[in-house]
């Protein structure tokens, strides 16, 4: 075993005037007062022998309430955080609806928190803002799968 930590992902987006991608920020203690940088893709720990999609998947399923769409994904690759944590994800074109996220939770010190205590759908500008800086490069493969080629303030 290498002793790599690696997690998958879901960066939903979907497309209407502008595209939007749908970020999350994690639960529990550590994170409460945190905002710029503190947010991710929805992610989860792969398991050992465990495919990275199922694991996508799952995590996805557990930390949102929401069942993934069965549409193409679009591969965004791997990028590799501060922590030398291993992120893969994967873009899936959608439009959930927030009133209808239901968080996973989880157990520290006795008490509950969610996974996950609040999504939002964000043009990829505010998104790079938001996001762990590693995952910035999710939001810039695609924007080139979907053709933008640039930030927005770069766009007519």
């Amino acid at each position: 075993m290498s002793g790599v930590v690696r997690s998958a992902g879901l960066l939903p987006y979907r497309l209407g005037v502008t595209l939007e991608v749908l970020i999350a920020h994690p639960g529990g203690p550590w994170f409460a007062k945190r905002d710029a940088g503190s947010w991710s893709v929805v992610k989860g720990i792969v398991k050992d022998g465990e495919n990275d999609e199922l694991a996508a998947v799952r995590e996805f399923e557990e930390e949102t309430g929401w069942t993934v769409p069965s549409r193409e994904w679009v591969p965004l690759g791997e990028t590799t955080l501060q922590s030398r944590k291993v992120v893969i994800a994967w873009a899936v074109e959608t439009d959930f609806d927030l009133n209808t996220f239901d968080p996973g939770t989880f157990t520290l010190y006795g008490r509950e928190y969610p996974e996950i205590d609040r999504v939002q759908w964000t043009k990829p500008d505010e998104a790079r803002n938001k996001l762990n800086p590693a995952q910035n490069v999710f939001i810039d493969r695609l924007e080139r799968h979907v053709g933008l080629n640039g930030r927005e303030e770069d766009r007519p």
